[in-house]
């Protein structure tokens, strides 16, 4: 069910609540639950639930145990430590000059979290392998079990760095979504993660933890616990290549924080048996050290890490197009089969960057205008705008490409038109008291410094500056539509003329 490779995410995100005491017991300290109140903007609150474990975003104390403990647990001397900086809230500083092309980190595979790891309760854990529980689910349990053992676990200083909140997409309600995602079709993805959570929690709890209720009591293992030890492996896990791809948590190379300027991820080193990280540049002290998350779109990066990157700051910045065929063509039974033969559906979402679209969307759009005299290349149209198939998709259709880009035109200016309708809206629903850059629709906020906002305006400023990054490249492309559509026509014109010219010269 999750089969994308993570890259460890920012230890950025709000946190809100207090930690709060536990009664024990011999096996499991369990837990009550509470809700701390924000105020929003509005003056109503909302309530936002939170584990009893971990810390605030910013909290340096428990940082600092995590970097004491990592020590005195076998990590060798760094060349970094966890500071306050001004991307992230902590993030891991230089304190020593750093060459380019260095090896960093060094941790060693026994200061690593996968699924082989030992449990502080180990009949638990045995439950879930024999039941062959995979390493997602597998691992989310782990951490809400190993955080309720304390002091007990192994691993207690490294759960007590831990956000109490990680500011995933997982933490929005749905009103929350609904309101300041509608344009983005990030929303839908969100939901979908929220859905497959939720999902596997209910999965777990049917199967296995309603039947051993002694080592997974429900005041413990609970929707709410399993959203917040998702959020941490969705924004932290990584996907180890030199270790046969297995999945881990990595304690201190989880604190450094994403740059789009930089080209480097985390794996396992087989000479020197720890996991490291190769520098693409010289780091100077202070300055803070940077991996990358991986070639993510800004949606992708607030979907998983609670975070967007400054307008224009992302080449790998992309926003997904909705196109639909029209359900009043004769031939649409026949195209949507041909659409569901090939994995695809009547609306289908193609990504678009900043440098263009991809050929598949080409390809929907020729299917989408094709008339039924061309019933012939429908199957290879649909074909072509899969990305499960390894057919030809730069097959050109000259007497229908101008319909086809007027229909990707259509779909984009749709697209901007709900854009601007948030925007807008957002803009004019802003206190009088806040300035903000009505250019680019981004309000003039700090959001690297989250704690500073109340929830509701942070949630709007991370909204807006999504959809203002989003608009953006669909303005290129309408630009360029529009181009290559005008110069269309322009030819068509002049090719008409020519041809008037010499019908009139031979009559």
């Amino acid at each position: 069910m999750y089969s994308t490779t993570l890259i460890p995410a920012s230890s950025s995100g709000l946190a809100f609540a207090s930690p709060i005491q536990r009664t024990h017991r011999k096996q499991h300290h369990h837990v009550r639950w509470h809700c701390s109140s924000l105020s929003a903007a509005s003056g109503t609150a909302t309530q936002v639930s939170t584990v009893p474990w971990g810390c605030d975003s910013d909290s340096l104390e428990n940082a600092s145990a995590l970097q004491k403990w990592l020590s005195e647990s076998g990590l060798p001397p760094q060349k970094m430590s966890i500071q306050r900086v001004e991307v992230g809230e902590r993030g891991l500083v230089a304190s020593k000059n750093i060459r380019k092309g260095e090896k960093l980190l060094f941790v060693p595979p026994t200061l690593v979290i996968t699924e082989d790891s030992e449990w502080t309760c180990p009949e638990a854990g045995a439950i879930l392998k024999k039941n062959s529980v995979p390493d997602w689910p597998l691992l989310a349990t782990y951490l809400i079990s190993e955080a309720s053992f304390m002091k007990s676990s192994r691993w207690s200083n490294y759960i007590s760095a831990l956000p109490r909140q990680p500011y995933s997409l997982l933490y929005w309600s749905q009103a929350e979504l609904d309101r300041y995602l509608e344009a983005s079709q990030i929303r839908e993805r969100a939901v979908d993660r929220i859905n497959n959570v939720i999902g596997t929690y209910n999965d777990l709890r049917l199967r296995i933890f309603s039947k051993h209720p002694d080592l997974f009591p429900e005041e413990l293992f609970n929707i709410e616990s399993f959203k917040w030890s998702f959020g941490i492996l969705f924004s932290r896990l990584v996907r180890l290549p030199s270790m046969d791809g297995r999945v881990a948590l990595v304690p201190w190379a989880d604190m450094l924080n994403h740059s789009c300027d930089v080209d480097t991820f985390l794996d396992y080193d087989n000479l020197s048996k720890g996991i490291v990280f190769t520098t693409d540049r010289p780091y100077q002290p202070g300055e803070q050290v940077f991996i990358s998350y991986g070639k993510k779109s800004n949606g992708e990066l607030l979907l998983s890490y609670g975070f967007v990157p400054r307008e224009g700051a992302n080449p790998c910045d992309s926003v997904e197009l909705s196109v639909s065929l029209k359900k009043s063509d004769k031939s649409y039974k026949e195209k949507l089969e041909l659409l569901k033969k090939y994995g695809l559906s009547g609306s289908q979402c193609f990504p678009i960057q900043i440098t263009g679209w991809p050929l598949e969307l080409m390809a929907y759009a020729y299917l989408a205008v094709s008339p039924s005299s061309m019933r012939a290349q429908f199957e290879e149209m649909a074909a072509a705008a899969s990305n499960k198939t390894t057919i030809k998709k730069d097959s050109r259709y000259p007497e229908i490409e101008e319909q086809a880009l007027q229909f990707i035109l259509d779909s984009c200016e749709s697209s901007i038109s709900k854009y601007n309708n948030f925007l807008q809206a957002e803009n004019l629903l802003m206190p009088s008291s806040l300035t903000f850059r009505m250019a680019s629709g981004s309000l003039d906020l700090d959001v690297t410094s989250p704690k500073q906002l109340n929830r509701r305006l942070f949630l709007k400023q991370l909204a807006v500056d999504l959809c203002t990054s989003e608009r953006r490249i669909l303005f290129r492309t309408q630009y360029i539509l529009r181009r290559r559509l005008r110069d269309m026509r322009a030819g068509e014109l002049r090719a008409l003329k020519i041809f008037d010219g010499l019908r009139n010269l031979f009559q």
